[in-house]
């Protein structure tokens, strides 16, 4: 890893959660001994972004599941980045796979949201990653550059808030996870992406980190990887070991 990339762990707490649940979360974080080299963000569900940045650790950032590509308007049950900011949160993931896959969002409609979640002044977790069929088949290359490429495209200059997620859609909650090489081997090819399509000072300073079925047993072998620059964590961000994979790299930085 890069000295320039801070390490940095994502709580994608997908739709769990009650106050209940929550306040206990932000307790055990509050109380851990979090690493200062790791910049640590949550993502409640929407109805509780703004509960969880009023009483979280200023120090931890706080993420919004998804949004929608404009400001305001006709859009039940959606919400916008000017919502986002208005409660204080500074972050959205965008295109995770449940919402391609399950929710039918497509690359253009990702790129879309992504351009305006940075026109707004979000930073974004950009998320990328192939389904089992595609690995088998030897797809994985061209379903992850043709989804970074439909988010590098709404970028522009703003990838000083942009971190890309790598999750394959086959180790999300199912307890399977890419090894460690498996893992690096297409961080490495995606940063060599950002090298030949963006540019060398990008691909040098975007952190890629990766996801899927990360736990406190796994993440020090995965984060001892050289491309990979931290993690989008599920299940896991909603358990006391979050702190655990927060301080993966704790005492490597020296």
């Amino acid at each position: 890893m890069s000295d320039g990339r801070k390490f940095f762990v994502g709580g994608n707490w997908k739709m769990n959660g009650s106050k209940e649940s929550i306040s206990g979360i932000i307790q055990v974080l509050s109380n851990g001994a979090l690493s200062p080299s790791t910049e640590v963000v949550v993502s409640p569900p929407s109805l509780y972004l703004d509960f969880v940045r009023q009483q979280m650790d200023k120090k931890i950032g706080v993420a919004a599941q998804n949004c929608y590509k404009t400001d305001k308007g006709a859009f039940t049950g959606d919400i916008s980045p000017a919502m986002i900011k208005d409660v204080g949160c500074k972050w959205v993931i965008l295109g995770h796979s449940e919402r391609r896959w399950v929710f039918g969002e497509n690359d253009q409609l990702i790129g879309e949201k992504v351009a305006h979640a940075l026109s707004s002044g979000l930073s974004v977790i950009a998320c990328v990653g192939e389904k089992l069929e595609e690995r088998e088949a030897g797809l994985t290359e061209e379903v992850v550059y043709k989804q970074t490429k439909a988010i590098a495209d709404n970028v522009n200059s703003d990838w000083s808030r942009v971190v890309i997620a790598y999750e394959p859609v086959w180790a999300i909650g199912t307890g399977k996870t890419a090894s460690p090489s498996q893992a690096q081997e297409v961080h490495d090819k995606l940063r060599a992406w950002l090298k030949e399509n963006v540019s060398s000072s990008v691909a040098e300073t975007t952190r890629i980190i990766y996801g899927g079925s990360v736990n406190g047993k796994n993440c020090r072998e995965l984060a001892s990887q050289n491309d990979i620059d931290g993690f989008l964590v599920g299940g896991a961000s909603l358990k006391p070991e979050f702190i655990d994979i927060i301080n993966a790299r704790a005492g490597e930085e020296d």
